[in-house]
């Protein structure tokens, strides 16, 4: 083993990327909704932190037509291992039939917060 490797573990992948932490989000249709997904996900310990960012615009095709709909996303800090755990919470807590669900590797930041992080996400 690579002397830079000895007493690290590996990362595990995200989707095909090397990752221990990521950003889980989501877009629901209201405020509320997102608050809703977001304490729920917390409160599950599926993630660490979530913002709500809102409103926004979305422009997206549904069911042949184009949509332009306002729209409040909810990301999720969360470890790795639980991001499987998290789509499947937010997909059944979700109002919509094909929610937006997209996990994003976080790539480096403060090594305490990570920490933290994941810390956060185990009962």
């Amino acid at each position: 083993m690579p002397r830079s490797l000895v007493g690290h573990h590996r990362p595990r992948m995200v989707s095909g990327m090397a990752s221990d932490h990521v950003i889980v989000s989501s877009t629901t249709d209201s405020e509320e909704a997102a608050r809703g997904l977001a304490s729920g996900a917390i409160t599950a310990n599926l993630g660490a932190c979530a913002q709500i960012v809102g409103p926004i615009t979305s422009v997206f095709r549904w069911e042949g037509e184009i949509q332009t709909e306002q729209e409040w996303r909810v990301e999720v800090k969360t470890a790795a291992d639980r991001v499987a755990a998290l789509t499947e919470h937010l997909k059944a807590s979700h109002s919509y039939d094909v929610p937006e669900i997209i996990a994003t590797p976080i790539t480096g930041g403060s090594a305490e917060y990570l920490s933290w992080l994941v810390a956060e996400t185990r009962s």
